[in-house]
């Protein structure tokens, strides 16, 4: 039996049941490639068997239509002979191969750069693991999602997302005749292999233009410019640094100004998602009478998304796109992770959704745009109040979880307070907002520490059971009323959010310390930024003696934990020092005994915390009873944590 069988609620689900009208989502052709079986062999605890749907779609916008009023540029893209803008996309779907015994509601996530990530984090696959082309039973992970009985849905939407390894895109209009000075930035080996030349976003007008190329080691240093004869354009996609073999140096910005053409009207990838799930949520076949992939029956929708996507979905929601051309809502609920107050470089010409914005890189690329919350705010900026939701029947609800490292890098303190970071702000019934404390950015089911460009052992912390279990609450919350847990966040009024200058964190031997979180700017010019002084204020999350988190979301190996847990981290030579080190935290350990406690560590070792393993194992197993008694972890997890305490080594 599954540990929470959403399926068997099916009969009291009170969302507007599947449409069977015409085709209002303006998804006109579905052309299915391949339907096959996926994990042959396996039949799903409650579900049975799954199989891929693997195909594309075509779609129509209407400039006229009020829904899309919000695209950019939409009034000049060339449309077809009936006066619509058209577009493709590819299309994947799992689903139950007898739809009857699925649980009807769909799950819908955002690509992130052309990725499926949501099976391989929520079904517990380790890195190594991962599948971007999900289809034998080692790719189903323990089978969370597919116990649950979801039909997972997947639409590309970027043009520019990289196709190997079984990216997915979409193809959208441009504009081959604007041309328009932009900026590419380039960091080598911070995100990623070390770089040998710099891929440009865009096509440049021209490979004998006057471009400007600068580089300097800090975000905050002056740029340097880099003489015209130490670099040039390979084509009109590539630069290279000169003479030929020289290589970018680590960390360093490098920008380049240039003359760009042939834009895409990239607002147009927010109604592809749009489109795409409302046709698959409510549709019963395309203009020409292809069934729906779905294989029909679906009650319930669910935005997912990760990161990139998250903060996809945020902007989804506060620009409109969660209603349909036919006024229906796309997304009864949202679920977008680790996201902070991000939302996306999307919806204008010459975009570059691909940006996300830190301390180091990516700095001056607009994502930090206002409204931060849910709940309702003033902007000192502008002199505007708004919120992230719109206030109308098409919001969904809305579960934003986090981790420490978002507060460091991605202002998350901005979801829960004003924007000068004064006053504690209270978020609308409709949304839930977690910190999931003692984590990192891309922490996860067999993370290491290993440091990469980082100063200090980076934090494995796996944050997804929480996930696991908030995914469940939203699915019961969307479908039978039932609220979630509350949210859990550090807040000013009880001093578990703080500004940096009063964290307080324990000095630790060998352990780099911190440096300020990230700033927050506002919005401007992104193609020659002008640094100023900002209004905004991100605080970070108060920590107790030993450097964890004193509120949030505590999952059982951080309620009763091994070593300090953090968000934050600092570069190590030969990088930027000092900066934090991308999303990246720390985890440095506790002593097994008082004996070997390294001389300047005021942390108390694991003997001297717990004694015993049996001590230990009865600490883990009560943090974990209470989180499944407030349905904040599934049984099944609460299970793993107990047989990974009982597997600690350094206590006897």
């Amino acid at each position: 039996m599954r540990a929470v069988r959403l399926a068997a609620l099916a009969s009291l689900v009170t969302v507007a049941p599947v449409i069977v009208a015409p085709a209002w989502a303006r998804v006109t052709l579905v052309r299915i490639d391949r339907v096959e079986p996926f994990a042959p062999g396996v039949l799903f605890d409650g579900t049975g068997a799954y199989e891929r749907v693997i195909g594309t779609v075509k779609g129509e916008l209407d400039p006229a239509d009020p829904s899309n009023a919000g695209i950019v540029g939409l009034a000049k893209v060339p449309r077809n002979a009936v006066g619509q803008v058209e577009y493709t996309a590819d299309l994947f779907i799992l689903r139950p191969v007898d739809p009857a015994k699925g649980n009807h509601h769909l799950l819908f996530e955002v690509l992130n750069r052309g990725n499926k990530l949501m099976v391989n984090r929520l079904n517990t696959l380790a890195p190594g693991q991962d599948t971007n082309d999900p289809r034998t039973a080692a790719d189903a992970g323990d089978g969370f999602l597919f116990r649950q009985g979801y039909t997972l849905g997947w639409a590309g939407w970027d043009p520019n997302s990289p196709t190997r390894n079984h990216g997915m895109i979409a193809h959208i209009p441009a504009l081959p005749n604007v041309v328009h000075e932009i900026r590419d930035e380039f960091v080598s080996e911070t995100r990623g292999p070390a770089m040998k030349t710099f891929k440009l976003s865009y096509v440049a007008a021209g490979i004998d233009q006057v471009a400007r190329l600068t580089v300097r080691a800090r975000e905050a240093d002056l740029e340097t410019i880099i003489p015209a004869d130490k670099w040039h354009f390979i084509d009109a996609r590539t630069v290279e640094l000169l003479p030929y073999g020289t290589t970018p140096a680590p960390g360093a910005i490098y920008e380049l100004t240039y003359l760009a053409h042939s834009p895409w009207f990239s607002g147009i990838d927010f109604a592809i998602e749009r489109d795409v799930a409302a046709y698959l949520r409510f549709n019963r076949d395309d203009d020409v009478g292809v069934p729906n992939p779905t294989g029909g029956g679906i009650q319930a929708a669910f935005g997912f998304g990760i990161s990139q996507s998250g903060r996809f979905l945020r902007d989804f929601i506060t620009q409109g796109f969660n209603r349909d051309a036919a006024d229906h809502k796309v997304f009864d609920g949202v679920l977008a992770h680790i996201s902070g107050i991000g939302t996306m470089f999307l919806n204008d010409l010459f975009a570059q959704p691909f940006r996300t914005r830190t301390q180091h890189e990516d700095h001056t690329m607009p994502e930090n745009a206002f409204p931060f919350s849910s709940a309702g705010t003033r902007d000192p900026v502008s002199g505007r109040s708004a919120s992230l939701l719109r206030g109308d029947p098409v919001d969904p609800l809305l579960i934003e979880p986090n981790t420490d490292a978002e507060y460091w890098q991605k202002g998350a303190s901005l979801l829960t307070t004003d924007p000068r970071g004064e006053h504690d702000v209270t978020v609308p019934a409709t949304t839930r907002l977690y910190l999931i404390a003692g984590s990192q950015h891309t922490g996860r089911f067999g993370a290491t520490d290993a440091r990469g460009a980082c100063a200090n052992p980076r934090n494995p912390h796996d944050p997804y059971p929480a996930l696991r279990a908030l995914l469940v609450a939203l699915d019961l919350w969307v479908t039978q009323g039932t609220a979630p847990p509350p949210s859990r966040v550090p807040r000013l009024a009880d001093g578990t959010l703080v500004s940096f200058a009063h964290l307080a964190a324990p000095a630790l031997h060998g352990l780099v310390p911190p440096g300020p979180p990230d700033a927050i700017d506002p919005p401007g010019d992104w193609v020659h930024p002008a640094r100023a002084t900002s209004p905004y204020v991100a605080l970070v999350p108060a920590v107790d003696s030993d450097g964890n988190d004193r509120a949030g979301l505590k999952l059982p190996d951080i309620a009763v934990p091994l070593g300090t847990f953090t968000g934050w981290n600092s570069y190590a030579a030969p990088f930027p020092v000092g900066e934090e080190c991308d999303r990246d935290g720390s985890s440095p350990l506790f002593a097994a005994t008082a004996v070997t406690r390294a001389p300047g560590d005021p942390r108390r070792s694991l003997a001297e915390r717990y004694g015993t393993r049996t001590h230990y194992v009865a600490l883990v197993r009560e943090a974990a009873d209470q989180l499944v008694c407030e349905r904040l972890l599934l049984p099944e997890d609460a299970r793993r944590y107990m047989a990974q305490a009982e597997a600690v080594t350094a206590l006897h």
